[in-house]
């Protein structure tokens, strides 16, 4: 399977042992409730959507690799203590409490959710003086003498021995013990979440041309070589911080994500070229409405691979400045909210700096919900940017209300602030649906209905960014190249023509 429906079924599993019968228990017993794990080549995000998985279900998540544990730091460390048995004084010998459950313990103390998963990776290199109890763990969740809380998910994961020489193949008796989901590297799922997380379309476009690339292992004269989604990933985020300071990226710099010199040297001589294509095309110019006639003549007769490298270009402008108009409007409904509680529960008798104290009253409280979510590890970078641009507006906002004006005047004040940033997304709205417009206008004149409209359609129906905001705020050019456009029938063929490219 790939790692989207592993994602799936990794939340079936979680809504299924949580489900509780009409006593507040729950209805399959601890013994029964088999470990998951994910089987499957480094790198292909098996972290990844454990983090996911529990953002969206609203549990807490605590995660451990298992490679640098030994049995004292897993199971606890011994004592003496001391017991009377039958009128008997004894010295026996017990363990301190897990480090792993005790970092379950302090994460429902600090976020006060009380159910969620315990993710274990590398669980297959556990050194072998803990090998022993990880049976016991397996199918009774005990570390030592101490039992993961109820309401708690086993999942673990590990890579295959060929990619790991400390892989420990566990016996039938062990793997009797786990509900096994072997996972796949796939570029197509991978991609969806590449869209959402931006990642450059250099890369992106790249491996559109070049899908056998985006992960890939061999063993060469020089000793194994590798390519990871977690290599393009990393590489993609260095390459934006290259290009914000003007440095020269070369074949050096992406051997160090990409260990492979062919497909180094193939993806650095891609890059410098889509550097061309985004100097001589102007990107802002066509999203402004402005392409020159060279431009657009220069798309119209271009290789395929040029134009499939100019739409990535203009995709990934217009996706991000989508994402932008997105936040600001998740961020300008929280403060919405929050200044309708401020002033509905305003006293009667409200006197002066009343308002700046609701106000410091609420960033207390928001900063007490983004350390409880960081805590619980379901603080997704997203809530994080959001959580901050609130804090930031119930700052500056508590010191618009100066706390010599009365509660209208102090309020009134807030609700300007709060107007005028409403304000200004309308206009960024309003910019951006021009660059949209734009867009599509630039795609007919150069591209006619050839696949590479299909592909701009395509590309912001699956971003969460583009959807979101045509949803939200409409596109009428979109709609109707959307039904123009027979898209499950003509994916094949451009998927064919993509692959015909490059010659090996």
């Amino acid at each position: 399977m790939n790692i989207r429906q592993a994602k799936e079924y990794i939340k079936n599993s979680v809504n299924i042992y949580l489900k509780k019968d009409e006593f507040g228990e729950y209805c399959i017993p601890v013994v029964r409730q088999r470990p998951i794990f994910l089987l499957g080549a480094p790198g292909i995000g098996k972290t990844a959507i454990m983090e996911q998985v529990a953002q969206e279900m609203g549990i807490a998540l605590v995660s451990y690799s298992m490679t640098h544990h030994t049995r004292q730091s897993a199971l606890g460390l011994p004592f003496i203590a001391h017991k009377t048995y039958a009128g008997q004084a004894y010295d026996i010998s017990e363990y301190t409490m897990s480090e792993i459950i005790a970092a379950i313990y302090e994460t429902m103390e600090e976020s006060g959710i009380r159910e969620g998963i315990l993710f274990l990776d590398e669980i297959n290199c556990v050194s072998e003086t803990l090998a022993p109890a990880m049976l016991q763990f397996l199918q009774y969740k005990v570390f030592g003498r101490h039992r993961v809380p109820e309401g708690w998910v086993i999942v673990t994961a590990g890579n295959p021995p060929e990619y790991n020489k400390s892989v420990r193949e566990f016996d039938v008796v062990t793997m009797d013990r786990l509900k096994i989901m072997e996972v796949e590297a796939d570029y197509r799922t991978w991609k969806e979440y590449a869209l959402e997380h931006h990642l450059h379309s250099a890369v992106l476009n790249f491996l559109d041309l070049k899908k056998e690339y985006f992960y890939h292992m061999e063993t060469t004269a020089k000793g194994r070589s590798y390519v990871t989604a977690r290599g393009w990933e990393d590489l993609s985020q260095i390459l934006y911080h290259y290009e914000e300071e003007s440095l020269n990226v070369d074949e050096t710099l992406v051997s160090q994500y990409i260990r492979n010199d062919r497909i180094v040297r193939e993806f650095t001589a891609y890059y410098d070229l889509y550097r061309k294509y985004k100097k001589d095309y102007r990107i802002q110019e066509i999203l402004e409405g402005r392409p020159t006639v060279q431009a657009i003549a220069r798309a119209r007769e271009a290789a395929f691979d040029e134009r499939l490298s100019l739409v990535g270009m203009l995709l990934d402008r217009m996706l991000a400045d989508m994402q932008e108009v997105m936040e600001q409007a998740a961020f300008l409904t929280d403060i919405r909210a929050l200044l309708l509680a401020v002033k509905n529960t305003a006293p009667e008798n409200a006197g002066p700096g009343q308002v700046a104290a609701c106000l410091e009253q609420l960033e207390e409280n928001r900063r007490g919900q983004m350390f409880a979510a960081d805590r619980a590890g379901t603080l997704s970078k997203e809530d994080r940017r959001r959580h901050r641009k609130v804090l930031q507006f119930l700052e500056q906002a508590r010191k618009t209300a100066a706390p010599e004006e009365s509660w209208e005047n102090a309020f009134g004040a807030v609700k300007e602030r709060y107007e005028a940033a409403v304000s200004a997304m309308k206009r960024e709205t309003e910019r951006v649906q021009g660059e949209l417009h734009h867009l599509f206008v630039f795609a007919r004149e150069a591209f006619a209905e050839g696949n590479e409209m299909l592909i701009l359609v395509t590309e912001l129906t699956v971003s969460s960014a583009g959807a979101g905001f045509i949803a939200a705020f409409g596109s009428p050019d979109y709609q109707r190249h959307s039904q123009d456009l027979m898209l499950s029938e003509r994916q094949s063929r451009i998927q064919g023509q993509i692959g015909e490219l490059f010659i090996d």
